[in-house]
């Protein structure tokens, strides 16, 4: 219903704006006429004369944003009417009705350019069809400022071509005017993401103020929609990479309380008490994880790492005390058929190698743990 009746509109301004005005200058006359016969340039040309003549024509400008709609040049019909209704408001229903209908026609192109995008097989044409959707809907958000949908499809098309930095503005935007879950989630995605590349880059500094960002944008957007878990685990990550870990412990037991079968709760809940050096409690996490999915290949490998820790700790708790405790082999053992899968995986890395070579040493497993050292070797040259 509302997009035909703002496709009702478009045709009611036009047939206005062609109507005949008892005093209607020569140049008014002719650009109706010319936009009639769809002849934009002769129409903008006459139109030009009419607005040197009389600065104050309000309908001259009124015409010559219509002229530049219909030619695509969206930046110039907005500045033709609002220098037609910085005149008067003769022509402000007439106005809102022509960039009403002219928001529906760029809007939908965008859409249609988006989902061709989507489709495509080829990569440049699918950055071609993401770059023209781009365009159009910041023309439709240009036209229609206060539009959540325009800005909410700005930023998908953003983030579909890879560039999240440009999301950002757009899902600010979302944000200011409607107060949206998915600017909230987006966002404080995109934060978060972009903390994570800079720390691989060794920018710890940088990488945290993102980490930072995203903690505040995700824990305001949850003070509206408590139940989003996919706000939720952003946010644990977040605080986990900002190093605010005591902070993060409420807010992970929140995330399992909420859901006690989401694996990726349980398993970031047990990496926060991994790093809190609460071993029997991570434990007890990775292990829920994996009962809900024995494949999820971080909760089997952190819950490796999570027995050699506490193996590690139990064996230096010993020494301190000048104590003989063999009970740390207990924790190398139970880590080790873990780890011999991590080394599976086909993000195996040389640090997972070499965590498996030191559970082989410790076991006396000698021969094992020179092949795994090795290994690791190998994938450090």
């Amino acid at each position: 219903m509302k997009k035909s009746n703002l496709i009702s509109a478009a045709f009611i301004v036009l047939g206005m704006l062609l109507m005949g005005y008892q005093c209607s200058s020569t140049e008014i006359t002719s650009a109706k006429l010319y936009i009639q016969q769809k002849n934009y340039d002769k129409a903008l040309e006459v139109l030009q004369k009419e607005i040197t003549k009389n600065p104050k024509s309000d309908q001259g400008y009124y015409l010559m944003g219509v002229v530049y709609s219909e030619k695509g040049d969206y930046p110039k019909m907005i500045e033709s009417f609002n220098q037609s209704l910085a005149i008067s408001k003769t022509y402000e229903k007439e106005i809102k009705d022509y960039k009403k209908s002219t928001w529906v026609t760029v809007f939908n192109r965008g859409v249609a350019f988006f989902q061709r995008a989507a489709k495509v097989q080829d990569e440049d044409s699918m950055m071609v069809f993401f770059d023209k959707a781009v365009a159009d809907f910041k023309s439709a958000s240009d036209i229609e400022p206060d539009s959540a949908d325009s800005y909410k499809n700005l930023a998908f098309a953003f983030m579909s071509k890879g560039d999240n930095e440009a999301a950002v503005e757009p899902l600010k935007k979302i944000i200011a005017l409607e107060k949206d879950k998915d600017g909230y989630k987006y966002l404080g995605e995109i934060y978060y993401v972009m903390g994570s590349n800079l720390k691989n880059q060794g920018k710890d500094a940088e990488a945290k103020e993102y980490f930072n960002r995203s903690i505040d944008v995700l824990s305001e957007g949850r003070k509206l929609y408590p139940d989003d878990t996919d706000m939720l685990l952003f946010l644990s990550n977040a605080y986990i990479g900002a190093e605010r870990i005591s902070e993060a412990t409420s807010q992970f037991e929140a995330g399992v309380k909420a859901e006690p079968n989401n694996k990726y709760y349980r398993y970031n809940y047990g990496v926060l008490l991994l790093g809190a050096e609460k071993y029997a409690e991570a434990e007890e996490q990775f292990k829920r994880a994996l009962e809900l999915d024995p494949n999820y290949n971080n909760a089997i490998y952190n819950l490796g790492v999570t027995y050699l820790r506490w193996g590690l700790a139990v064996q230096k708790k010993a020494e301190a005390e000048n104590k003989i405790d063999e009970s740390y082999k207990e924790k190398y053992r139970a880590a080790l058929p873990y780890l011999e899968k991590a080394v599976e995986m086909p993000e195996a890395d040389a640090n997972t190698w070499e965590l498996l070579g030191r559970v082989y040493s410790v076991l006396g497993m000698t021969e094992e743990a020179n092949k795994a050292f090795n290994k690791a070797d190998e994938l450090r040259k």
